[in-house]
């Protein structure tokens, strides 16, 4: 994929006007501090133009990022955040489900992150379980493969595809492992 511009648009907290834009949206999703931002700048080629932080929960919105000038890559907020505290982990939460199950939004495509270091949570489940319900395609990337030997990495990924029921695609943000394969995958769903 290449990149010839990408801009923040703006970050809803609900129904809004961008929504109903005949723009595709390819939409990225996983647990707080899984690395969905670095995942976004890898992509697109690009160090800060998705903010990340250390500190989980960052995110609080659903922010898009108009890419090309043709499709929205579109950064929800992470879910299962404990120190947000289980009200505003609800919220988070209802924000998601809303987003993807509402049928406001165009979402062509999810990338649903997990971390490759840590087994799958039962989040990551219920999302792919919430995936396949709303009949919503979907691609698995383990990020962070660069802090695991090769050993650990086979472990891991075996584990990750056997908990979540799909093919995963390792992925470096770092190192730009698997950038090109889901930059392809990317392309292909929004064509």
């Amino acid at each position: 994929m290449i990149v010839t511009s990408a801009v923040f648009v703006k970050g809803i907290l609900g129904t809004d006007k961008i929504l109903r834009e005949p723009y595709r949206q390819v939409a990225f999703v996983g647990r707080s501090n899984v690395g969905k931002s670095s995942v976004i700048n890898s992509l697109l080629s690009r160090k800060d133009l998705v903010k990340s932080s250390s500190m989980p929960g960052k995110t609080r919105e659903i922010n898009f990022f108009f890419v090309n000038k043709k499709f929205y890559f579109v950064d929800l907020p992470g879910y299962g955040f404990a120190r947000m505290g289980a009200k505003g982990a609800e919220k988070i939460r209802k924000l998601i489900l809303w987003y993807l199950g509402s049928g406001e939004a165009k979402v062509t495509l999810v990338v649903l992150i997990v971390d490759s270091i840590v087994k799958p949570m039962p989040y990551d489940k219920e999302m792919t379980d919430i995936l396949r319900a709303e009949n919503i395609p979907f691609v698995i990337i383990a990020n962070k493969i660069d802090r695991l030997n090769q050993t650990e990495r086979s472990h891991n990924m075996k584990a990750i595809e056997a908990h979540l029921g799909g093919a995963v695609v390792p992925y470096s943000a770092r190192t730009h492992k698997g950038r090109d394969e889901l930059s392809e995958i990317i392309m292909k769903a929004i064509k």
